[in-house]
């Protein structure tokens, strides 16, 4: 069969490939702990499945407007307005089926053929192709480790050209953890507004999960002009543990809103309505929850990072943000484990997984292949039996 360019343009999903192999193995009675999983390990909040449930017995189950429900645009819009200090009118809301769902239309919406946009790496694995599939050209800037895996406002002025369309910035970051401070944000704005027809792509999906004092400011907030060029990309999934509820949202400039309604009417048409109900609530929803996963992840992550920096030939910076360890694993390389030599984060990750039963991902599908990504969304005790498998697995 002849498939089109755009589709032979793009790869699968690393993390859902290693994901795949360890259900594999779990399917033949391998006992496989998994550090790949990028959804919170805990159960939606009971109010919010209840809100769905009367929802779905009070026959809300049809058609809904393209791009959401007026309350919860409305609701969207004062949640904006009180954590994030960003003043939105509904009609600027554009409710979409998770967050990936929004990033695409973004880009369908923003892009024409050949246009660029700048991605700083380490990056979320779908940025890159969603760019593929408009047509655009996505450019890299390597935020290292040194920086934090944060770029400077100097790489990105050096990376900007007449085609450059839109620059993402991912605060907290996935898969590094990165927050970007204020001071940060500001330097990257003041270039992007020297450039008219550059947007921000701002994925703040990761928002409340913040930690050792880190806060999470939405560039948008920095004044009325660069608010003008933002999309603000948020969505329900990691903050209320809603992942397979798929439910996110855009803000933005009201014309590139009704454009991207328009594509959503064209491809999905609206998100479960009965969902759209449960977000509602989670809108609605006690801080004391979220705040209890959040302590919960933050002793994760020091477990974590205290594991990884001690063995032998990783390293690893705590993160800020977010639930992933991103660990320097390349003194690892051109080691011979068992007979199997290591060269690369992917040879890493498939040997871990047949020897240890312990599944990574590689650092190549973040744009980083000297690190691997290890979700801390387990158990302490999944945390520790993993570690001390990749600890035998290394020294053994």
């Amino acid at each position: 069969m002849l498939l089109s360019e755009r589709a032979n343009r793009i790869k699968p999903s690393p993390t859902l490939a290693i994901s795949a192999r360890a259900k594999r193995l779990r399917a033949q009675g391998e006992d496989v702990i998994s550090f790949d999983v990028g959804e919170p390990d805990f159960d939606t909040p009971a109010a919010i499945k209840q809100a769905a449930i009367e929802a779905l017995q009070q026959g809300f189950t049809k058609y809904t407007a393209a791009a959401g429900i007026d309350e919860l645009r409305a609701a969207i819009c004062r949640k904006l307005q009180e954590e994030n200090h960003l003043t939105y009118e509904p009609n600027q809301i554009v409710v979409s089926c998770g967050a990936k769902h929004a990033l695409f239309n973004i880009f369908q919406a923003l892009l024409n053929p050949g246009d660029e946009v700048i991605i700083p790496a380490p990056y979320w694995v779908s940025y890159p192709d969603q760019v593929l599939l408009a047509d655009g050209k996505p450019v890299f800037i390597i935020g290292t480790e040194a920086q934090g895996f944060k770029i400077t406002a100097e790489q990105l002025a050096a990376a900007i050209t007449p085609r450059t369309r839109a620059v993402v910035i991912n605060s907290p970051s996935n898969p590094a953890g990165a927050v970007y401070t204020l001071q940060e944000l500001r330097a990257l704005a003041e270039v992007v507004l020297q450039h008219k027809d550059v947007y921000v792509i701002s994925d703040e999906i990761y928002e409340r999960l913040v930690y050792d004092g880190a806060a999470q400011v939405s560039i948008a907030s920095l004044g009325d002009e660069i608010k003008q060029r933002t999309i603000v990309v948020n969505g329900f999934s990691k903050t209320f543990a809603m992942t397979g509820w798929r439910l996110g949202y855009t803000a933005s400039d009201a014309k590139l809103a009704t454009a991207m309604a328009n594509i959503q009417s064209q491809s999905t048409s609206n998100p479960t309505s009965f969902v759209q109900i449960g977000g509602l609530a989670a809108l609605q929803l006690s801080a004391e929850e979220v705040n209890a996963m959040v302590a919960e992840f933050d002793r994760r992550r020091r477990r974590i990072v205290e594991l990884l920096n001690n063995l032998p030939g990783v390293s690893c910076r705590p993160p800020q943000g977010a639930f992933y360890a991103f660990a320097n694993v390349s003194g690892t390389f051109g080691k011979t484990y068992k007979g199997q030599l290591i060269e690369t984060s992917d040879a890493l990750a498939q040997y871990l997984l047949e020897e240890a039963k312990v599944a990574i991902v590689p650092g190549e599908g973040f744009g980083m292949g000297t690190h691997a990504r290890l979700s801390y969304a387990t158990s302490v005790e999944n945390i520790e039996e993993g570690l001390a498998r990749v600890h035998q697995a290394l020294t053994g």
